[in-house]
């Protein structure tokens, strides 16, 4: 397993010698990976895609609903399926779920692979949670508040073996978009 670097500052980002072939996009709900995500791309001229919209769509139903009929035992083992066949892909941006990175066969697996470069946007708890507001419905977890603080908790060191953390909380998308690529050693195609 690769050690990970240092936690910088997203604005002030050295570029990485060795450019990857994909960047995987870690943290907290609301920190922003499935809006960045397709800017990282764009910019890149690569494909983009989000893990759960990939899961919803082999279900043929929601997250939620998943988490509802099969639990979260089943969500995860389709979770881990879904980023181990995704996670060889050229060219890729792929924003996980906020708990895919509790799986310790998927963070490995992501730490590991060649070419690979993950990236954590870390935000603050209160962060997050202003930018999940109105979404309750789609995240009932928002609800529990302490098991919220928990969670966060829990998984951040987690987060944080990530090849590198980016602190976004007061970063537009495009700052944030422009640090990962910055991060990565690539250039923009566009």
């Amino acid at each position: 397993m690769k050690t990970p670097e240092k936690a910088v500052d997203a604005r002030n980002v050295e570029p990485r010698p060795i450019g990857p072939r994909r960047i995987v996009l870690t943290g907290f709900m609301g920190s922003g990976k499935t809006t960045v995500g397709p800017l990282v791309a764009e910019r890149l001229g690569w494909s983009f895609v989000d893990v759960d919209e990939v899961i919803a769509a082999e279900a043929g139903t929601t997250i939620p609903e998943i988490f509802k009929r099969e639990g979260e035992t089943e969500f995860r083992r389709r979770e881990r399926a879904a980023i181990a066949s995704l996670a060889r892909g050229d060219g890729l941006v792929l924003a996980l779920g906020g708990g895919a990175i509790e799986d310790a066969a998927t963070r490995e697996l992501l730490l590991s692979v060649a070419e690979t470069l993950m990236v954590h946007l870390e935000v603050e708890l209160e962060t997050a949670l202003e930018r999940c507001r109105g979404s309750e419905l789609l995240r009932p977890v928002l609800a529990d508040r302490a098991n919220l603080a928990s969670r966060y908790g829990r998984r951040l060191p987690l987060y944080r073996m990530a090849h590198v953390t980016l602190h976004v909380d007061t970063l537009t998308p495009d700052e944030v978009a422009e640090a990962i690529v910055r991060a990565a050693g690539l250039r923009a195609a566009v």
